[in-house]
């Protein structure tokens, strides 16, 4: 199944692309060494007949007559906090919206095979500060919500321009968060910092509390990367801040791939010195073979 970013995917349509995306890789997507690590209660299940009575939660029994089992997290594998890039730079290229739609396709994908492998999963959307974060469940109710979630992520932005601050928002999730998460995110790491270096902290931050992180580097590369456009007078309109620039591409195109080549370098060099899996996303590449390529890869990591 090839998928169309044009689609505008409902609820339940959503659900059955991520259904039909994973099912070959039901096995997994991670085993975490953390299991049985941690012992907080996360939701009630129906007792099983035979089952031990030790977990039944009997003031429950009382007001429904019916018998649960608390439910504690070290009967999951992992923890995941899939965390979205909500800025205005996430809509483009405007026309169909194919960033910010790549990273609610792939979450909702990864969503659900979580759930499948009875792990807990987590949403956060954001731009210069979190604006969404749910609990990390592994419930199928609480799935669905996650879905309910992404299925309104990719509508038009507000007026107000949303900028993005992704080193302040990871460093927050960085100590919000249950210890030794895995934390996937999905952005063009446009930060508004001056420095870099204040995103290469944030991702250090998050390793440095026991997380284990993916990065889904979700561009345009034709435009974004290699400033493809036609060689003739344009207007450029930046999505976050609406400042507007008339110009030549072709009078700023070396100079614009010599630093968006050196950003990009750097971004994937400081992953791979932080052990962090670093996934370049190309929205104009098979959304399939972006995703399933690095599932396989994790599947043969295992």
């Amino acid at each position: 199944m090839k998928l169309n970013y044009h689609d505008t995917t409902p609820h339940t349509s959503l659900e059955l692309l991520a259904r039909q995306l994973v099912e070959g890789f039901i096995t997994g997507l991670h085993k975490s060494p953390y299991h049985g690590f941690s012992v907080e209660f996360a939701e009630h299940r129906l007792y099983n007949e035979g089952e031990s009575t030790r977990h039944l939660d009997w003031k429950v029994y009382a007001r429904t007559d019916k018998l649960f089992t608390k439910r504690y997290e070290e009967e999951t594998n992992l923890r995941c906090l899939i965390a979205i890039d909500t800025s205005a730079s996430m809509y483009y290229p405007v026309a169909n919206k194919a960033k910010i739609r790549f990273a609610k396709y792939a979450a909702a994908a990864l969503g659900y095979l979580l759930h499948r492998q009875r792990d807990a999963v987590g949403l956060c959307l954001f731009s210069d500060a979190v604006q969404t974060l749910t609990q990390v469940k592994s419930s199928g109710t609480h799935l669905s919500k996650l879905l309910t979630l992404l299925n309104d992520v990719d509508t038009v932005p507000s007026t107000t321009q949303q900028k993005t601050n992704v080193a302040k928002v990871l460093h927050e999730l960085a100590e919000k968060i249950h210890k030794r998460s895995l934390v996937v995110i999905f952005s063009d790491m446009f930060d508004s910092s001056e420095e870099a270096d204040d995103l290469f902290k944030a991702l250090q931050h998050l390793k440095h509390n026991k997380h284990e992180v993916i990065v889904f580097h979700v561009m345009d590369n034709q435009t974004e990367l290699l400033f493809n456009f036609e060689d003739r007078p344009m207007e450029f309109i930046d999505l976050e801040s609406g400042e507007k620039l008339k110009l030549n591409p072709g009078d700023v195109k070396l100079n614009y791939k010599t630093e968006a080549d050196r950003f990009h370098k750097a971004l994937k060099m400081r992953c791979n010195q932080y052990k962090i899996d670093f996934i370049e996303a190309d929205v104009q590449s098979d959304f399939n073979t972006i995703l399933q390529t690095y599932l396989i890869k994790r599947e043969k990591m295992r």
